[in-house]
């Protein structure tokens, strides 16, 4: 539970001159902000595990440069059918016997297409909610009819990432634009779904563009619940595979600003883990992360194991957040 009283007031105007300041901060101010931010909005000592599976591999038509599931590329993701119901639960439930109380489905399409697939995946969401987890997917865009369907069944969350700020956007992926992305997140906000929206750091991007898309994500009203800061995996035949590793400082620096600007989501370390060491963890927890993908895969892209998270987490102090 929060240790003390709410008095910071969440808000929704930010511009990218504030949040720079903010972001610019000697990093001892910078964490020590952030950190009191954290305890009046959640349990500093509670991280949230969540799983993902890839239940549709490969072969998507979009051009992500960073995606070594897009058909634009030549990468050892082999493409692969959408994944039967019952080995999707049945991943599901090792996943909640393990401590994941998220489970998130992720299928590389551009975006969903009614039909047989579609209400497989319906089955799968209104199967993994019985397990009394909360469920995710990420599936590509949505229609509002979709994405009320989808509410239906039980779905608690849905991912569609911003990546990076509008300006440098087109940079990266030409076959679907920001404006399509901000649609998904309007239609999944109608349908009472909650958001799960974040970026990506390290693929060439300036300061500039990392502040345009924080300042996106705090602007929206309300903010994602869960917002995930991935580090670039870089996968030889994309075209971002010799993009510079991620300094750990600028990976600190994002995670402590999103907590200052959304005091209320869940800040989630995700892709580019297995490139970070415990001690660059470690800071980023204390910026105010506290959720984490556990497995030792997120969709295609290696991730720590449940071992190794756990003795991450016993080292801090920390403990995985129970199902509500």
């Amino acid at each position: 539970m929060p240790t003390h009283p709410r008095p910071t007031l969440i808000r929704y105007d930010w511009t990218d001159e504030e949040i720079r300041l903010i972001h610019d901060l000697s990093l001892p101010d910078l964490i020590y902000r952030a950190q009191q931010v954290h305890r009046e909005y959640h349990d500093p000592r509670k991280v949230q595990l969540c799983t993902l599976l890839s239940i549709k591999t490969g072969g998507c038509p979009e051009d992500c440069a960073y995606c070594p599931q897009s058909a634009h590329y030549t990468t050892e993701v082999v493409p692969d059918k959408l994944l039967e119901i019952e080995q999707v639960l049945e991943t599901a439930r090792a996943a909640r016997d393990s401590g994941s109380t998220r489970f998130c489905m992720g299928a590389a399409w551009r975006e969903v297409s009614d039909g047989d697939q579609f209400e497989q995946v319906l089955k799968m969401v209104r199967g993994v909610h019985t397990l009394g987890m909360e469920v995710c997917c990420t599936l590509g865009m949505l229609t509002q009819d979709q994405a009320d369907r989808l509410a239906e069944e039980g779905l608690t969350a849905y991912n569609h990432n911003l990546d990076t700020g509008p300006e440098y956007y087109q940079r990266i992926i030409t076959t679907r634009t920001y404006e399509d992305r901000l649609h998904t997140l309007e239609c999944v906000r109608r349908a009472g779904i909650t958001v799960c929206c974040g970026g990506i750091v390290g693929m060439g991007e300036r300061l500039s563009d990392r502040i345009a898309l924080l300042r996106v994500l705090s602007n929206l009203n309300p903010h994602p619940e869960s917002v995930p800061i991935n580090a670039l995996v870089r996968v030889e035949g994309t075209p971002l595979a010799h993009q510079h590793p991620v300094d750990p400082i600028d990976m600190t620096r994002m995670v402590a600003t999103a907590r200052i600007l959304m005091p209320a989501s869940r800040v989630r370390l995700s892709a580019g883990r297995t490139d970070m060491s415990v001690e660059t963890q470690a800071l980023c927890f204390l910026a105010g992360a506290n959720s984490l993908f556990t497995g030792e895969k997120l969709l295609t892209t290696p991730n720590p194991g449940q071992d190794q998270d756990q003795v991450l987490l016993n080292k801090l102090g920390l403990s995985a957040l129970d199902a509500t």
